[in-house]
């Protein structure tokens, strides 16, 4: 019963998403499609802080990797098709190196290091004006086009984001419930336990790293063609945290919970307009109300009610977890 009630709420958030651009404007398009361009970007630091328990404020620099390597390539004539994976990679092979540092810190020691690399790749972004256009930055960049169908109208480009954010999310899926994803939680849970257990607890850090940076890299490749223009101020640090308070918000180490956190962060703002001046002061004191009142994020607070409708059926599902992990 409980996989037919999780079938139904996949197959609704699905027609919402469907359903909820028709009739609007191309601005609240935009904003839709930013939900979704942010969503893939957080479903990957949930991966790596949420499931994996590594602290990681640099994704917003693995965006800017993604976006910056489609860009130049797009620019130079290739198909968005084919410069995506190539950023992608280039991703994959940051992410696995800035890995590394994970081995031998942990914490907030962890967290000035990713901090540190965050700082890095915005100076580099801004800087090599021969390379990235400096603060100019880079503008121009084609919106794919399939023949038979073409993204050039914003409402196409959401259909062809939301497209990428299932298939993203399918693979994420995949990812939780293999073997790595229980490796991952065994990891962020207790390592030493996990290397008792048989868990490659290198190889497990590495991965957590490498895979959720190339979902940063995914997001920022749909970035280029969204926007038509990135600079650096747009993969800042104060992005990268934007993106961890998704995690947060929505509940890290559940899987919808990137997608709740990501529309709050990105649609409760635009909800919130009307207020004029204040918008932000009330968006800011929802969102500090929520992390001292819910710290395990709105999903959370969706386990607490079932822990107190069907009490055991946690402690059940944890003993589970543990068998399979043996």
């Amino acid at each position: 019963m409980r996989g037919h009630w999780r079938t139904l709420a996949i197959v609704v958030l699905i027609a919402l998403a469907v359903l909820a651009p028709l009739g609007q404007g191309n601005y609240i398009i935009y904003v839709l499609t930013s939900w979704l361009v942010f969503s893939i970007a957080a479903m990957g630091l949930n991966l790596t802080l949420g499931y994996a328990g590594q602290i990681s404020l640099a994704q917003a620099s693995f965006m800017a990797i993604g976006a910056y390597v489609t860009a130049l390539l797009t620019l130079a004539g290739w198909h968005w098709i084919l410069a995506m994976p190539l950023g992608l990679i280039a991703c994959f092979v940051v992410g696995l190196l800035l890995g590394y540092p994970a081995l031998r810190v942990k914490g907030h020691f962890l967290a000035f290091v990713t901090l540190a690399f965050n700082t890095l790749v915005f100076l580099v972004m801004r800087n090599e004006d021969w390379l990235t256009g400096g603060t100019y930055g880079l503008v121009g960049m084609p919106r794919p086009d399939f023949g038979l169908f073409s993204t050039m109208k914003q409402l196409h480009f959401y259909y062809f984001t939301l497209a990428v954010t299932i298939l993203a999310a399918l693979a994420m899926w995949g990812i939780v419930r293999s073997p790595w994803g229980r490796a991952f939680k065994a990891l962020r849970e207790n390592p030493i336990r996990a290397e008792s257990l048989g868990v490659d607890t290198r190889r497990i850090t590495l991965l957590a790293f490498a895979i959720g940076s190339t979902y940063g890299g995914l997001a920022g490749s749909l970035v280029t063609p969204l926007v038509q223009f990135i600079e650096p101020g747009s993969f800042g640090l104060a992005h990268s945290l934007r993106i961890l308070l998704m995690v947060v918000v929505g509940g890290a180490g559940y899987f919808f919970g990137p997608f709740l956190g990501a529309g709050v962060v990105i649609l409760l703002p635009e909800v919130l307009r009307f207020t004029e001046g204040y918008y932000l002061i009330i968006y800011s004191a929802l969102v500090i109300v929520m992390l001292v009142f819910v710290p395990s994020g709105l999903i959370g607070v969706w386990g607490r009610v079932r822990e107190k409708l069907w009490p055991g059926r946690q402690m059940r599902a944890d003993m589970s977890e543990g068998a399979r992990l043996k």
